[in-house]
């Protein structure tokens, strides 16, 4: 217990002497700042006030090579993160010392669990670098998912109207949030500026195949190519790929409710035992009393 208390006002100390060292903000202050930005629809915490100070803190000291500031800023940008690489790298780095702080504190507790809080914080600290892989991936699957249905709006529209910007136009209120998202930017993009090269942006923004196919369709509708055929098959074609999805995804139901069904018998279990169990007890105690 004394070792416990030891570790613990050791490591508060030490947090409280690099905070003043380093000249991270006080709290009142970050959270004044914090209150008057109305951006924010939820209040912020004050762990994540503290961390996002350590964080920024951090950041402003980050020396990055070029090539991969700009690899990581594009897939920010993709990700819908409005924040800097740096202050990216910064955020997985604070995330993992919240748990390698907890490694001083061990040292007078339990040695031996150090070394293994230590792995835990470099997992995490990996974990937290590719996240923005994650949401773009994510980002991407749900585009993917919706592009049958674009495909089919594009085919239908071409016949009365050819103009590659209405047709996005009049797709956008009624597409996803992914998808929407990246037609508001492609439209802005193609008011102020060449069409072909906003449709370019826009299927590198996404790193998607079927969404190439689109975009090539489209510039192929831009240069007054006959293109019926093409949509046609890229409707049957995509249509396809959403039977499959949806057939993979009822592939996987059953496994879930085979677990579910096994919880449920084994909570059942569970009650006929215990009732069973004080039954015996009270007999027991009933022939012995």
């Amino acid at each position: 217990m004394l070792q416990a208390l030891i570790g613990s006002i050791f490591g508060v100390g030490l947090f409280l002497i690099l905070a003043d060292y380093f000249r991270v903000p006080f709290f009142k202050t970050s959270k004044a700042i914090n209150n008057l930005a109305k951006r924010q629809e939820k209040k912020t915490s004050t762990l994540d006030i503290w961390l996002g100070d350590l964080a920024m803190w951090i950041s402003k000291r980050l020396r990055i090579n070029e090539f991969k500031r700009m690899q990581l800023e594009i897939d920010l940008r993709s990700a819908g993160v409005n924040m800097s690489p740096e202050m990216h790298i910064a955020n997985s780095i604070v995330k993992s010392m919240l748990i390698g702080i907890l490694a001083v504190p061990m040292l007078f507790i339990f040695p031996l669990l150090s070394p293994i809080i230590v792995a835990l914080a470099v997992m995490m600290y990996f974990k937290a670098s590719k996240g923005v892989a994650d949401k773009i991936k994510e980002k991407r699957r749900h585009i993917e998912y919706e592009l049958p249905r674009f495909v089919s709006h594009i085919e239908k529209t071409l016949k009365h109207n050819r103009d590659v910007l209405y047709i996005l136009d009049s797709y956008k209120n009624n597409a996803g949030d992914e998808l929407k998202q990246e037609l508001e930017i492609t439209i802005a993009d193609m008011r102020s500026g060449n069409y072909e090269a906003a449709l370019t942006r826009f299927e590198s923004r996404v790193g998607s195949s079927m969404l190439s196919d689109v975009t090539r369709g489209l510039i192929g509708v831009l240069r007054g190519d006959e293109t019926d055929v093409y949509w046609a098959g890229l409707a049957v074609k995509f249509s396809d790929y959403q039977r499959q999805l949806l057939k993979q995804q009822a592939q996987k139901i059953p496994g879930k409710v085979k677990r579910l069904s096994m919880c449920l018998l084994f909570c059942f279990m569970l009650i006929y035992i215990v009732v069973i169990g004080m039954e015996i007890m009270n007999s027991i105690g009933v022939l012995f009393g």
